[in-house]
């Protein structure tokens, strides 16, 4: 059996993580094993996820990736799980196109076949919600909207008279709701807000929503419409087990407040192509691992740890030498950052960094990117051949200046046109751009590859 829902919103902003995180505590508490998801590109939904169930959550997106490997990523990840829930993102038929399902919500609940709870807010309205939810039904009838949970109910009442307006008029269960007034807000996404779960510091808030929730949901009702969906199967063997044999290459992963931002596909595909991945803290003064044959330094908020990372001079030293002696590295958002020469954060204060890539980063106050990212490599990288391709996004509040003339890596294609992005040479590839190593596998087996041959480079000079 494979139970799943969605978790799916009328709009942004409508309820869809509070409610996310409150059953998945709600259903951890009541003994059974959750699998968290997060429709789209996000970081942040996943940590909590992560934090409340114990198991890492998973981003499916069906712009980024192949349909089949979107179903692969929920069939592995929801293997031993009682219930998966996947976690909407903006309203439900959001997504690239404002004539299609593309990228949505929607889109993934029916590659997924999965049961759809919608989320709606029905402050200051009554028979009215009604009409809502029949739109929902109504836009796409192919999309199984099972259930509703109703939030901002100013009281107990007024819940029921707009639970009795669905039920009549779209024959479907409204199976809870949170009040107004229970202040169980998710805490602001603040940039440090990612080391603060792993800190255990919203630990009481999940066991109080939990608490809530569970009190005001019918979970037995919730766990029937999550038997909705069939048993899904694999259907490429991306993900499959290889058989046990030792690793051919060691690659340091950069893991701490300040680089978490990773795709955990990325890095299975990597063991997958023979990596043994080694995890350390730059942020705390850890120096590279040794015998290691590759970098990987993901995205983060290193400009939130500036200071101290600058302090570490003897880190940034080491990683500097490495990748001048051509060992190979990725380096995506924070990581890219590191990179440069200095980081200058929101306060105008400016703290060295590792200074392998020519060229300053600043914060802005505003965003300077967002949105979905398609890269061509403009020339042959350790990642990708000329011209091949992969997709990403880009979510930052940095500019980066250079007065050097480098390579850079790709070309990159976003809603309002195409640009030259990144940095490039023989040996390391970094830029703005986090890249799911799934939407071209490819990237993962070339990694392996460049880290196999620095690593037999080294061993016959050793000699």
């Amino acid at each position: 059996m494979q139970r799943r829902i969605v978790i799916a919103g009328t709009s942004s902003g409508v309820g869809k993580t509070t409610l996310t995180i409150g059953l998945m505590a709600a259903f951890k508490k009541k003994g059974l094993t959750v699998q968290g998801f997060k429709c789209g590109p996000d970081y942040i939904d996943p940590s909590y996820h992560t934090a409340v169930t114990g198991r890492h959550s998973r981003n499916v997106d069906s712009w980024m990736l192949d349909h089949d490997i979107v179903n692969d990523i929920f069939v592995k990840a929801s293997e031993d799980a009682d219930i998966s829930i996947i976690e909407g993102v903006m309203g439900f038929y959001d997504g690239k196109s404002p004539k299609s399902n593309i990228g949505s919500t929607a889109e993934i609940s029916l590659l997924l076949q999965a049961p759809v709870i919608l989320v709606v807010n029905i402050a200051s309205m009554a028979r009215s919600a009604a009409a809502i939810v029949k739109g929902y039904q109504l836009l796409d009838p192919n999309v199984n909207i099972a259930g509703v949970i109703l939030n901002q109910a100013g009281s107990k009442g007024h819940y029921e008279l707009c639970k009795t307006a669905i039920e009549q008029e779209c024959d479907v269960p409204v199976v809870g709701y949170l009040l107004k007034g229970d202040g169980l807000h998710i805490p602001e996404r603040h940039l440090g807000l990612i080391p603060a779960i792993e800190r255990g510091e919203l630990d009481e808030f999940f066991n109080e929503l939990g608490e809530v929730v569970a009190d005001r949901m019918d979970l037995d009702e919730l766990l029937r419409i999550a038997e909705q969906g069939p048993v899904l199967q694999s259907k490429t063997d991306l993900f499959s087990n290889q058989e046990e044999e030792d690793p051919k290459v060691k690659i340091a992963v950069a893991y701490d407040s300040a680089f978490n931002f990773y795709y955990r596909e990325n890095l299975m595909l990597l063991e997958k192509a023979g990596a043994e991945l080694v995890f350390f803290s730059p942020l705390k003064g850890e120096t590279l691992p040794a015998g290691v044959d590759g970098l990987y330094i993901g995205g983060g908020f290193p400009e939130e740890f500036a200071k101290e990372l600058s302090k570490n001079a003897l880190a940034r030293k080491e990683i500097k030498n490495a990748i001048t002696n051509e060992l190979p590295t990725f380096a995506e958002c924070g990581g890219f950052m590191y990179l440069t020469d200095s980081i200058t954060n929101s306060e105008g204060k400016t703290y060295p960094m590792v200074g392998v890539i020519p060229g300053r980063v600043k914060m802005q106050e505003s965003l300077a990117a967002l949105g979905y990212r398609q890269v061509t490599a403009i020339d042959e990288t350790f990642l990708l051949g000329k011209e091949a391709e992969a997709r990403g996004h880009e979510f930052h509040y940095s500019t980066f200046e250079s007065d050097a003339d480098f390579q850079r890596a790709y070309f990159v294609k976003a809603l309002r046109g195409e640009k030259e992005e990144g940095y490039k040479t023989d040996y390391l590839v970094a830029g703005y751009t986090h890249i799911h190593f799934a939407s071209n596998p490819d990237m993962a087996k070339s990694f392996v590859e460049k880290c196999l041959e620095y690593k037999e480079k080294n061993d016959a000079e050793n000699q």
